[in-house]
């Protein structure tokens, strides 16, 4: 298939490899140029603007930061969209807006589909990606064949808007687990343990999570090299907090890790990866 794919950064980049890599034509824009042409050994054509790059494609990929990244980003192409083409927001954003980018595109004869994301850097390289889609179910099996070489559980949620929020929702586990994995392992350093054997013994009963076996050596080894920025994790918390507020729910522990992660970015981790949430942990947990 012609693929259009904007956004090459730390998740993008190896997502449009492996699409690259399933046989597809894939051209590249991204507003760095420098992480684009990355991907020109893999096959990538490298183009100079959003526009240039969605021409001719069957179907376009949008893989940016925030809300505000895809509403510019779909101002940008929308004169050069066409009839028939299907446009795929893998990022992760408010649902409101996803629902109105998808109504705005919808009367010129574009697909639109909600379909963030979970499993980190490792999962984008290796295509075991969870992705959670919001849409059209015609719009879904047109894309289910490029779903399948990016993720291993790939699931139709419903009508627009719909992945973005089964992806809070993810992102409400994930947190906790997170600090659940730190907690643990602070637990076990004070009391005199071997933590590394703590997170191998535990991780094969009821409290195994992906935090803890993925993370848990890490947070060890205090290792913060970024596979999900900490910066990116708070943006997410905030569309959930932003989200609970319409929908009238109070969740205390979704505001005590958006405060852990608020306290990591103050102390200098905000592009250190989510593991670095024990820094923060650390300044609590010894205070007397």
């Amino acid at each position: 298939m012609e693929i259009a794919w904007i956004g090459t950064g730390i998740m993008g980049a190896p997502m449009a490899r492996r699409l690259l890599g399933g046989g597809h034509r894939v051209r590249v824009f991204n507003r760095s140029a420098d992480k684009a042409r990355a991907l020109a050994p893999d096959g990538a054509i490298i183009v100079a603007d959003a526009a240039a790059c969605v021409a001719g494609s069957e179907v376009v990929f949008i893989m940016v930061p925030d809300t505000p990244d895809v509403e510019a980003t779909v101002a940008k192409i929308e004169p050069a969209l066409k009839t028939g083409q299907l446009v795929v927001d893998m990022s992760t954003i408010s649902p409101m807006a996803e629902r109105a980018i998808a109504s705005r595109l919808k009367p010129a004869g574009v697909d639109y589909l909600d379909a963030p994301v979970s499993g980190g850097d490792v999962g984008a390289r290796d295509g075991t990606l969870a992705i959670m889609v919001g849409g059209e179910a015609s719009a879904f099996e047109r894309a289910r064949p490029l779903f399948d070489l990016l993720g291993r559980r790939v699931t139709h949620m419903g009508a627009s808007g719909a992945g973005q929020m089964t992806k809070l929702a993810n992102q409400i586990a994930v947190a906790l687990a997170l600090e659940a994995a730190a907690e643990a392992i602070k637990f076990a350093e004070a009391g005199g343990l071997d933590a590394s054997r703590v997170v191998e013994a535990i991780g094969a009963g009821a409290a195994a999570s992906w935090q803890l076996s993925n993370l848990g050596p890490k947070i060890i080894a205090g290792d913060y090299r970024p596979g999900f920025f900490i910066k990116l994790i708070r943006k997410d918390l905030r569309l959930v907090v932003e989200a609970a507020r319409e929908s009238g729910l109070a969740l205390p522990g979704l505001s005590l890790m958006a405060s852990m992660f608020n306290a990591a970015a103050v102390l200098g981790h905000d592009l250190d990866g989510t593991q670095a949430v024990a820094a923060a942990l650390d300044r609590l947990a010894d205070v007397k």
